[in-house]
């Protein structure tokens, strides 16, 4: 039986090689990996409806929305509407919980955006200050 961490581990890696196959040119992936390093500072300063809700609604780059498409089924919510929705309307308890799996998923992300589309947390800042 595989941990929960193994099975982000897993889900996130495949996901990630998707983004990189997918998007050949460096500046269509980078912005993926520039959220993946942003989002969990979000979650943290604003909270998790917030975060979700900010990506969603400014990111100019669909990759970036993409994140949370992906995060939604690593954590096992199934399309990013449902997993917005939930998260609205989830109780105090429930909504922990799901700050918790998605901070946890994310770690996972930002490891994979360095090792694999080569975006560090630096770059990350950078892109920001480029798309603001």
């Amino acid at each position: 039986m595989l941990t929960r961490d193994q099975k982000y581990a897993t889900l996130v890696y495949d996901q990630v090689n998707a983004i990189k196959s997918e998007e050949k040119e460096e500046a269509k992936y980078k912005p993926y990996g520039a959220m993946a390093h942003k989002l969990p500072i979000l979650i943290r300063s604003a909270g998790l409806v917030q975060a979700l809700e900010f990506v969603n609604s400014r990111s100019n780059k669909p990759v970036q929305r993409r994140l949370l498409e992906d995060l939604a089924a690593a954590i096992g919510q199934g399309s990013k509407e449902a997993f917005l929705n939930h998260v609205r309307s989830a109780p105090t308890g429930e909504y922990m919980r799901l700050t918790q799996q998605a901070m946890a998923a994310l770690l996972w992300y930002k490891r994979f955006a360095q090792s694999i589309l080569g975006v560090d947390a630096s770059e990350a800042n950078e892109e920001s200050e480029v798309s603001s």
